[in-house]
């Protein structure tokens, strides 16, 4: 498995070149400039959704693509993310909401708006263990009410042992501080428990998960409309997501 030029692009330049605007929303790295931490406002739905409409709007210019990069423990990320897709969505902006914590290859696209969660769970196959649904739900849920396919946009799992043994994943950063970044953050995310012998072969699942996630993007590209995507904080970054 392989990544091909355009998504070599993206992975390495964060799709500088199409990516209108890079979201970073509320956390402990939150502006303090007045009206821009939303930390204010996140536990009150309407503020909420006005916070996210005003940012929104100060854009520069319809995004083809936003990506919301998470810390997936922290309701108040999934809170606002599903302002934002109500608040696109009730604009006729959301081409489609593409999640990491679904396998590429389920969607919701068969389905009604009125659809019931139980049957947009199936469509999604959701790892419930993995994704609580009690945090995306409402996430997922506003745009499929909305009439806005869902898609998964993660690695599927079973081709995970394949990625894991093939070399040619590690040219895809061709800085080799990009690289020792990556194992690092890997290394510090799992706590430092992993054996050193393992993190090749997760910085591989790691990159296939972006290349995943930005194939997805693009095929679900509409004109004038925007593709969000609610993914990790890592997936999401500039220089090497």
């Amino acid at each position: 498995m392989t990544t091909d030029p355009l998504r070599r692009r993206w992975l390495r330049y964060g799709a500088a070149a199409t990516l209108a605007a890079l979201a970073r929303w509320a956390g402990a790295a939150a502006s303090t400039a007045a009206g821009d931490d939303a930390r204010a406002v996140v536990a009150d739905e309407p503020a909420r959704l006005a916070w996210v409409r005003a940012r929104l709007a100060a854009l520069p210019g319809a995004a083809d693509w936003l990506l919301l990069g998470e810390q997936h423990d922290a309701d108040a990320h999934q809170w606002l993310e599903a302002a934002a897709v109500q608040a696109l969505a009730r604009e006729g902006r959301l081409a489609a909401l593409v999640l990491e914590m679904a396998e590429r290859g389920r969607d919701t696209a068969a389905l009604a708006p009125d659809a019931d969660e139980a049957a947009v769970r199936a469509a999604l196959a959701w790892h419930d263990a993995g994704w609580p649904w009690r945090r995306y739900g409402p996430v997922v849920m506003a745009a499929v009410r909305a009439g806005v396919p869902v898609a998964g946009g993660n690695l599927p799992r079973r081709q995970h042992g394949e990625v894991m043994r093939d070399a040619a994943w590690d040219d895809t950063l061709p800085d080799a501080q990009q690289r020792a970044a990556l194992h690092r953050a890997l290394d510090e995310g799992h706590c430092g428990l992993l054996p050193a012998a393992q993190l090749p072969a997760m910085v591989r699942i790691q990159l296939a998960r972006d290349d995943a996630m930005a194939a997805t993007l693009l095929e679900r590209r509409s004109p004038d409309r925007t593709v969000l995507l609610v993914t990790g904080a890592q997936h999401a970054r500039r220089d090497r997501g």
